[in-house]
């Protein structure tokens, strides 16, 4: 081969290694770009597995909103007999819980910006896991502030849960509105009908199987721990914003329309639930099948509470699905009136989607007259702490219009015309506007 034919190779080769040369960076640099590229395409897929953990941590808390309550209702005579407690003392185990609700829902939100809501809302199952367990000890003190303790704990999480619905699901406030309601139902249901059965079958006595329920809220927390370290980091403006109250909140009318709508409902909810049992055993029908009724209505309620919101955000309109909740709960309640025993399924089935509507509803109208998530929680502390106090009256003031009259006519006929203003001011709520005192005073 000659000297030149060599150079020609050598510099062929020269110009070859160096355009690899040139070419391994770029591809290098491919590997890189489609890491990225995928990284960004599995961020929807990332974001979507974190909503679904998220809204299942949201119906497993408000699965334990009810159920340590509840499941002392239909062990009442039980533990009356163990404990020796009068009538009166017992219907503490009720009504104390409904006190908690109104009295403490004024500080949730300030625990929430203390805290964020993530790790307030994982205290509030704390909270109940405790109370639960407080009421193993055999002391009447230690019932009763068990209960308090679970009251407490169930008063936050009222609060502070419509504002994560309202935070991380608005493009679905509906849905998850409608989702958690029906939990609220499901809880009190699942209590209602399986506390005793299941009492019985594992032969426990009546303080252990309160407790039980404690283990609910156990899964609770295993289920709620993750999102306490993944959203603890906001930004700074969003935490700012979060440290200041909304002023003027108690003064604004679109409040207390919302807070109204929740107060009425709630008194009829739970007056009726207190005694329509009892309503029932008075006319001739079974304890146990009076039981058994309460919990059928539980389960329409859920069917009630899930479809309300849902169609609400369909487009039908919130205030006619108000008007329907009350028409079909009226209808109940003057069936029990005067037909009590030969009518009972179709008047659970009536009071059970209508009060199943009510209350999601009163949830919507907290989610969709706030403008953000601070607003939600504030009004929701608003509504809720007007609202179970009312409904803490409910029971004792419907007990003593029955002792006066010596029947079930006129405190029914009583809950019928409070459907009325019920009405009323779930129409007023049903306006799309928002309760927020700052664009009112902006605007002015």
């Amino acid at each position: 081969m000659s000297s030149a034919s060599r150079d020609t190779d050598s510099g062929g080769a020269a110009r070859t290694a160096e355009a690899g040369a040139e070419a391994r960076p770029e591809a290098a640099a491919r590997p890189e770009a489609a890491a990225g590229a995928e990284g960004r395409a599995g961020r929807p897929a990332r974001r979507a597995r974190a909503g679904l953990f998220l809204g299942v941590g949201v119906i497993v808390l408000a699965l334990n909103l009810r159920p340590a309550i509840v499941a002392a209702s239909p062990m009442l005579d039980t533990i009356r007999a163990g404990t020796g407690m009068s009538t009166a003392t017992a219907g503490l185990l009720t009504t104390l819980p409904l006190l908690c609700f109104g009295l403490l829902a004024p500080f949730a939100p300030r625990l929430g910006r203390r805290l964020g809501m993530e790790p307030a809302l994982l205290l509030t199952m704390v909270a109940i896991c405790c109370g639960t367990a407080l009421r193993l000890i055999p002391s009447m003190a230690a019932l009763l502030g068990g209960t308090v303790v679970v009251g407490a704990g169930i008063a936050v999480a009222n609060v502070l849960l419509p504002g994560v619905i309202k935070r991380d699901f608005a493009h679905r406030v509906g849905l998850m509105t409608g989702l958690y309601s029906m939990s609220l139902f499901g809880g009190a249901a699942l209590a209602a009908g399986v506390t005793v059965p299941v009492g019985h079958a594992l032969s426990l006595g009546w303080r252990p199987t309160l407790a039980l329920w404690g283990l609910l809220a156990v899964v609770a927390l295993l289920v709620w721990a993750p999102q306490v370290r993944r959203h603890t980091r906001a930004s700074a403006a969003r935490a700012g914003a979060a440290r200041h109250p909304v002023r003027g909140l108690w003064s604004h009318p679109v409040a207390w329309l919302v807070t109204g709508y929740m107060g009425l409902q709630s008194l009829s909810y739970y007056a009726a639930a207190a005694y329509l049992p009892t309503m029932l055993t008075d006319a001739g029908t079974a304890q146990s099948t009076a039981g058994w009724m309460l919990s059928f209505s539980s389960l329409l309620g859920i069917a009630g509470a899930f479809l309300s919101p849902v169609l609400a955000a369909r487009g039908v309109r919130p205030g006619l699905l108000a008007a329907i909740g009350a028409v079909l709960t009226a209808g109940g309640f003057a069936g029990m009136a005067t037909a009590p025993v030969g009518g009972a399924y179709l008047w659970m089935i009536l009071l059970g989607l209508g009060q199943g509507a009510a209350i999601s509803l009163a949830m919507l109208f907290i989610v969709d007259r706030s403008p953000d998530t601070r607003h939600a929680a504030q009004l929701s502390s608003m509504a809720q702490c007007f609202g179970y106090l009312l409904a803490a009256t409910g029971p004792l003031a419907l007990g003593a219009v029955h002792q006066a009259t010596g029947g079930w006519t006129v405190p029914l006929i009583i809950l019928i015309v409070l459907l009325v203003p019920q009405t009323a001011v779930g129409l007023g709520a049903s306006v799309n506007r928002h309760a927020a005192p700052e664009q009112r005073d902006a605007g002015g």
